[in-house]
């Protein structure tokens, strides 16, 4: 069976949806751009931006690319987008798709809703859109990144060395990937991970995702 590519349908997580990106979350995304992360644009290939004209110029070509395919994250709590992710590299005939382009907000970085955003998006990659693999790919020296793709789940499989000239500068990008046969359990981990049980008084996960994939 082909897999398919994402169409303009909102994914629905459990703390967070994606909403097709549109011109209309130019303003909430760029209060969440601006929300004290000096670093958000470091490993990206565009921003920062120098004001808010030529950040949604930018948001809406991103809005009217079919691959990538952009969401907003919209945290459900406050109904603001939040973040910006893409499901991209789309090949049905090989089963295979990409998250990439992810960015956080500060205020988003570092919760559940930020984990729930990348679970939503695999999810959907292989249970409704039916690939076989789903990739992440980074700078080799984004240790963010790099820690996020495996902290999510995803195995490294290498860096290819001068793999692109980004902002003028080298980029070794490592690659890491999940396979449908791993799937299973590792969303039997995230869905462990963001039950309300987990969560302590403090707001806090109390099982990390790495332990409850050893389960």
């Amino acid at each position: 069976m082909t897999a398919r590519c994402p169409d303009d349908q909102t994914i629905t997580g459990t703390l967070v949806d994606l909403v097709p990106l549109a011109p209309e979350h130019a303003a909430a995304l760029w209060a969440a751009a601006n929300g004290g992360d000096p670093h958000l644009w470091d490993y990206l290939p565009y921003g920062p931006f120098p004001d808010h004209a030529a950040f949604a110029a930018w948001l809406s070509s991103c809005a009217a690319s079919l691959d990538p395919r952009f969401y907003a994250i919209v945290p459900q709590a406050t109904g603001q987008a939040a973040g910006v992710l893409a499901l991209m590299r789309c090949e049905p005939d090989h089963g295979v798709i990409e998250i990439g382009h992810v960015w956080f907000g500060a205020g988003l970085q570092r919760t559940a809703e930020a984990t729930d955003a990348v679970y939503a998006a695999g999810r959907h990659a292989f249970a409704t859109l039916g690939h076989r693999r789903l990739e992440w790919k980074c700078n080799a020296d984004n240790a963010r990144s790099m820690a996020a793709a495996e902290r999510f789940g995803f195995t490294y499989e290498g860096t290819f060395r001068q793999h692109m000239i980004i902002k003028g500068r080298n980029r070794d990008t490592a690659w890491f990937s999940m396979l449908d046969h791993e799937w299973p359990a590792i969303d039997a981990a995230f869905q462990r991970w963001i039950a309300p049980e987990n969560r302590g008084a403090d707001g806090q996960q109390r099982q990390s995702l790495a332990a409850l994939r050893t389960l």
